[in-house]
């Protein structure tokens, strides 16, 4: 292992047991849900936004709320309905007849962890408000634009099985969520231990074991990692297989329309970075791209309809190019 590797991975540890203070006081009230914890720390740590798909009921909002309050972060709950408007989520501009002027009225996009609970219930305009936040991490109200804090982070959720009265997301939006996690049922002892912890008189709250401060020093340990260039290849392999497969031997004709964007290139790579971090290593592998490859190219592969008829799912499709690209 080469000398500055070296000491990252002491740098990386050394950060990476302050974030174990942190899991361990989200586990105080989260059940399970370890994929999903995980997960929320890779977007906290890579300042990226996640799109999270599961039935009622998994604890999404809870992990969101819980993970605010053990790093003192602002948190910030948006109900998205059909009759929501732009100005709900920004702000608008008040006028004052004291001073004859406008003043801005900072809507709850202003916090640092946005929780948009049923984001597809909202019509595309709504939807389009939330592209500067999210990319630009700024809302401009008037003739004045303002940034937003930092963190920002956006987690919305989506109700994968009632789609009545629901709007399709752009593309240019869910390009934006860095990734997508499907959150599933918990297992059977942890769904008993959820019911001896949470049916009682009294709930278990969380309380703040880290300041804002030093998650900005774990990122910069983060982004110390050292990325080998065959592992940078590999997952420039790995997004190109998806627009042309037929150069890494795959045979998916007709199934694919549009591969992934260059954005899942950059995001690949910094995931794969805060996966390694999590589990306080100094430096990169092809398991950490695997880990996090289906939930970073998921939602960026548009299927064709052939490929909907045959009930392919993106899933399937990621699976095949790791299968098939080489791995250095």
């Amino acid at each position: 292992m080469k000398p500055d590797v070296q000491a990252v991975q002491e740098r990386v540890q050394q950060e990476a047991a302050v974030i174990e203070q942190l899991v361990a006081e989200i586990r105080k009230v989260i059940v399970g849900q370890r994929y999903l914890v995980d997960r929320m720390l890779i977007g906290l740590l890579s300042r990226g936004h996640l799109l999270l798909e599961g039935v009622p009921g998994l604890a999404k909002t809870l992990a969101v709320r819980s993970m605010a309050g053990a790093v003192r972060g602002s948190f910030q709950r948006i109900q998205f309905t059909p009759d929501l408007l732009p100005a709900d989520l920004t702000g608008t501009l008040i006028y004052d007849q004291r001073t004859s002027g406008f003043h801005p009225r900072k809507g709850p996009l202003f916090a640092n962890f946005v929780l948009a609970d049923e984001v597809n219930r909202a019509p595309a305009k709504v939807q389009s408000a939330l592209l500067e936040s999210m990319q630009e991490r700024q809302v401009t109200l008037g003739d004045t634009t303002y940034p937003l804090p930092e963190p920002f982070l956006v987690l919305a959720t989506q109700n994968p099985i009632e789609q009545e009265g629901t709007y399709p997301l752009p593309e240019a939006q869910v390009d934006r969520f860095m990734l997508k996690l499907k959150i599933d049922y918990p297992t059977k002892e942890e769904e008993r231990e959820i019911l001896d912890r949470m049916s009682g008189a009294s709930q278990p709250e969380v309380s703040p074991v880290i300041d804002l401060e030093r998650i900005d020093r774990a990122r910069d340990a983060m982004h110390a990692i050292y990325v080998d260039d065959r592992v940078k290849s590999y997952i420039v392999d790995i997004t190109q297989a998806t627009r042309q497969p037929r150069d890494y031997h795959l045979d998916l004709e007709g199934l694919v329309q549009y591969g992934a964007s260059p954005r899942a290139t950059l995001y690949l790579l910094i995931a794969a970075r805060a996966h390694a971090f999590l589990r306080g290593r100094g430096f990169v592998t092809p398991e950490d791209v695997k880990a996090i490859g289906h939930d970073v190219l998921r939602h960026r592969l548009i299927l064709s309809f052939e490929a909907e008829a045959e009930s392919v799912t993106p899933d399937e499709i990621v699976q095949r190019i790791f299968d098939a690209v080489e791995v250095p």
